[in-house]
C-alpha cells in the first residue's frame, strides 16, 4: 500500500504544482540581474519578521535597480491578509476575494466546498485552506505544507507528524468523511498503516494516508491531499 500511497501523493503534488509551473511558458518573463538582500531587517507591526517559504525555508528580499522586493505570500500572511494565485489568468490577488478567477468561490458567492477556512485545531499546522472542521490532532506538526489556488480551485498537500496512534487517526478521518456522506469513498485500514480516499463529485476530493514515521519511532506520519474540483 505504501507504493500506492506515494503514487497517489506524487500525482496530486503534480496537480497542485502544475498551475504554478505552467505559468512560466508563454508569459512575459524577462531575465534581469538582481541581488538577494540578506542584510535587510524586516519588521511587521513593530515585530522582527523573517519571510519564509515552504517547509520554513528563509526567503531573502530582492534588490533590483534601487528598489527592494519582498515575497508577497509571506508578507501577506504576516499581516493576516489573504493572498491567492490565479494560474489561469497569471494573477496574484492580495486582500479580500473578488469575483475574479482567483477566488475560491463560484458564481452566486457559494463556496465550492463545505466549511472551507483557516483550521485552528492544531497550532503546529497553519493551513489557511483546509476545511475549518477538518480533524487534526492537537499535537500535529506540519513537516510539509503546500497550498495553492489553481484555476480558482484550492489545492492542499499537508504532511504532518503526531504521537496519536494510527488506529485513532484512521478512526477520526473515517468517521469524519462518513458524516459527510461522500458520493465516492474507500478505505484500507491496517495496524501499521491506513489509506482513506473520498470524493464529493464536483466539489472536492481527498486522500489521507498514515504510517509510522521513518525518522522518529515515537511518531506517526500522515499525508493529506485535499482539493476542490
Amino acid at each position: 500500500m505504501k507504493n500506492k500511497k506515494w503514487l497517489i501523493a506524487a500525482g496530486v503534488f503534480g496537480m497542485v504544482l502544475t498551475g504554478s509551473a505552467g505559468v512560466y511558458a508563454g508569459t512575459q518573463l524577462e531575465t534581469i540581474k538582481a541581488y538577494l538582500n540578506h542584510g535587510l531587517a524586516i519588521e511587521v507591526n513593530g515585530q522582527k519578521f523573517t519571510p519564509t517559504g515552504d517547509q520554513g525555508k528563509k526567503l531573502a528580499p530582492i534588490t533590483y535597480q534601487g528598489s527592494t522586493y519582498l515575497p508577497a505570500r509571506s508578507i501577506a500572511e504576516a499581516l493576516n491578509t489573504e493572498v491567492k494565485y490565479d494560474a489561469k489568468n497569471n494573477k496574484v490577488s492580495i486582500g479580500a476575494s473578488s469575483s475574479s478567477g482567483g477566488s475560491a468561490s463560484t458564481g452566486g458567492g457559494q463556496s465550492t466546498s463545505p466549511s472551507t477556512g483557516t483550521n485552528t485545531q492544531a497550532p503546529g499546522v497553519k493551513s489557511k485552506y483546509l476545511p475549518a472542521d477538518f480533524p487534526l490532532p492537537k499535537d500535529a506538526k506540519a513537516t510539509s505544507l503546500i497550498e495553492n489556488v489553481v484555476d480558482g480551485n484550492i489545492k492542499v498537500v499537508l504532511i504532518y507528524t503526531s504521537k496519536e496512534s494510527l488506529s485513532t487517526l484512521a478512526s477520526s478521518y473515517k468517521n469524519y468523511y462518513q458524516n459527510k456522506n461522500l458520493t465516492q469513498n474507500s478505505e484500507d485500514i491496517q495496524a501499521d498503516e491506513f489509506s482513506i480516499l473520498g470524493r464529493e463529485e464536483g466539489k472536492y476530493a481527498v486522500t489521507i494516508t498514515g504510517n509510522a514515521s521513518s525518522s522518529d519511532k515515537d511518531l506517526n506520519e500522515v499525508t493529506v491531499i485535499w482539493g476542490e474540483e
